[in-house]
């Protein structure tokens, strides 16, 4: 019994591991004026909606160029696929943007491309989750010193990460000829309900194998 108590514990301390599935935007509609973008993310058991407004260059719904190419790029120990249509924002113009969810999710994903020489600040911790070369070429994001965003250093494609529980996020940049992004989750935002969010799950199936090892042993 203790073997088997140690092993849950240190399953359990451990830090997660496994990448888990994203969920990326199936973008549906443009508003009037051409002051938005809306869309929606479905999970296994939930339907987030997604709201875009702000200066945007274009919108591709349901047909054009695929941008999001070399998936190494936009894969990591936490995201394990790429996004996998052609649904994309392409932005030109700088300013203040906004995405809303329709509920709140948590440590929401963003999938870029081309934002090469762009500065740009999300008011909120960031982590690149992965970065390398794609449709445009290869670049990397050098992050402020706050933590909150990032210059493109060259081609910049890649996915980053949001940390914490979002219902809207809005950041700026700056113009370039335009680059393009798509927003992704992994969960929504526990409710506290007590269901585990993915890495709790994560930890409870490592938990599990733990005990299985230690039974075979013993």
């Amino acid at each position: 019994m203790r073997l088997i108590t140690t092993a849950l514990v240190a399953a359990l301390a451990a830090p997660a591991a496994f990448a888990a599935p994203a969920y990326w935007t199936d973008w549906t509609s443009e508003m009037s004026s051409a002051s938005g973008v809306t869309g929606s993310i479905t999970t296994g058991t939930d339907t987030v909606g997604v709201t875009f407004t702000g200066l945007y260059s274009f919108a591709q719904l349901s047909g054009g160029t695929f941008y999001w190419t070399n998936p190494a790029t936009y894969t990591s120990a936490t995201v394990d696929n790429a996004p996998a249509t052609v649904d994309l924002i392409g932005l030109n113009r700088g300013g203040a943007k906004t995405i809303t969810f329709s509920q709140s999710v948590h440590n929401p994903l963003i999938a870029l491309t081309s934002w090469n020489g762009n500065v740009v600040d999300f008011g909120a911790p960031i982590t690149v989750l992965s970065e390398g070369c794609g449709y445009w070429g290869c670049g990397t994001a050098l992050v402020n010193a706050g933590g909150t965003g990032f210059t493109g250093s060259g081609e910049m494609h890649g996915v980053i990460e949001l940390l914490g529980d979002f219902t809207s996020i809005t950041f700026t940049d700056t113009s370039e000829n335009w680059h393009g992004f798509t927003v992704g989750i992994q969960g929504i935002a526990d409710p506290g309900t007590g269901v585990p969010e993915p890495a709790s799950l994560a930890l409870i199936g490592g938990a599990l194998a733990a005990l299985a090892v230690v039974r075979r042993k013993r």
